[in-house]
């Protein structure tokens, strides 16, 4: 089966915290990938430093990950590749880091500017966007035409 590319012109990736497999940020960067294939990524980066944080966790590289989404593969065909070439971890590592990740914040002084920047523009009013996936979920609805 071939799976169908998502139109991240028309629409935004997943979000960063949807889990597959217990991993976050893998549906949004499957997403991106196959948008990138097609041609439909619009605005999204495959690889992106987000990505960044997947890939470094498993040990998996880009371009291997790309060619199994040109292949057509599904998420649960995808995942099953993860789980045989990515660095062993236990579900409970896979989820703390998980857990960890929705839970980061920009940690350096270049990563906080960038953060404040993107965060006034977007809604400076919301006390609630403290976390990188806050900030990507609220650019992604806010791109598509949410009110912040």
């Amino acid at each position: 089966m071939n799976w169908q590319a998502p139109d991240l012109r028309v629409h935004p990736p997943r979000s960063p915290r949807v889990r597959l497999g217990g991993y976050v940020i893998l549906a949004r960067m499957l997403d991106k990938g196959r948008a990138l294939l097609a041609g439909t990524n619009g605005e999204y980066n495959y690889n992106c430093p987000l990505d960044q944080q997947f890939l470094a966790f498993t040990g998996l590289d880009a371009e291997a990950l790309k060619a199994e989404l040109a292949a057509g593969k599904s998420d649960g065909e995808i995942l099953a590749w993860v789980q045989a070439h990515a660095r062993p971890r236990s579900m409970a590592e896979i989820l703390a880091w998980s857990a960890w990740q929705e839970q980061r914040a920009p940690d350096n002084p270049d990563g906080r500017a960038f953060f404040n920047e993107v965060h006034r523009k977007l809604a400076p009013h919301r006390t609630d966007i403290v976390t990188w996936f806050d900030l990507l979920d609220l650019d992604d609805y806010v791109s598509f035409g949410g009110r912040p």
